[in-house]
């Protein structure tokens, strides 16, 4: 619970802080500007709030890992949904308009979540999780945005350093499941993916397919490594 705002917290200060030539930079994400990726910011906290208040019945169907689905089709940003985004981003004009909503919308979001019961049940996606594990998905998300929005933003301040291992381990357990069947379940560590020399940023970008490794680092990732990389999450 506490890891989720303190990532979220980042992110939002590191958007708080962009100028406004910067909203018109290239992301990290397929085919968006960094405007594109904070209205995606926006439509993500008023997910996180719906969410928290759709209660379920029910046992839970999803945790924080099996909550992601790893697609075999990288993003292009041609979806529907990434157009529509990229047309209600544009619609803002002024950035400090988006910036604005995010703020508004993203702290609310934050101060729902610190008061949520991490162990009442909700629905998302056809899904039910508890929202400690619902919260706990969304810190690989804003950690893998933030490496985003600051992709083309060089002296950015990055994700704290507690998302970024907090998210190494999800992708390296996501990674194992793809590789290793059924080795996300609760107590059980698959074989490591990556090398334990690799920075935690490295693992993120390389693990989603958000940079190729270089020679040197495919060398050292090996051929039993290839089938589970890139993990492309939806």
């Amino acid at each position: 619970m506490d890891l989720f705002s303190q990532t979220w917290t980042a992110l939002r200060t590191a958007v708080a802080g962009l100028r406004a030539e910067d909203f018109e930079r290239p992301s990290g994400c397929a085919g968006w500007l960094v405007r594109d990726l904070v209205c995606h910011l926006v439509i993500d906290a008023q997910d996180v709030l719906i969410t928290l208040a759709t209660p379920a019945e029910g046992e839970p169907t999803r945790d924080a890992l099996t909550y992601w689905t790893v697609s075999d089709t990288p993003p292009t940003g041609d979806d529907p949904l990434d157009a529509l985004t990229v047309r209600l981003a544009a619609a803002y004009e002024d950035p400090g308009l988006l910036a604005f909503h995010l703020d508004d919308v993203g702290s609310a979001a934050d101060r729902a979540a610190r008061l949520a019961d991490p162990g009442r049940r909700v629905a998302t996606r056809g899904e039910v999780l508890t929202v400690g594990d619902y919260l706990a998905a969304y810190v690989l998300e804003w950690t893998l945005h933030h490496l985003d929005l600051t992709a083309d933003l060089p002296g950015a301040v990055g994700p704290p350093p507690e998302g970024l291992a907090r998210s190494r381990e999800m992708i390296e357990r996501i990674a194992g499941a793809v590789l290793y069947a059924g080795s996300t379940d609760a107590g059980v560590t698959p074989p490591a993916v990556f090398p334990a020399a690799f920075p935690d940023e490295d693992v993120l970008l390389i693990g989603t397919g958000r940079r190729d490794p270089t020679e040197a680092e495919t060398r050292a990732l090996g051929d039993s490594a290839a089938p589970a990389l890139p993990l492309h999450l939806g």
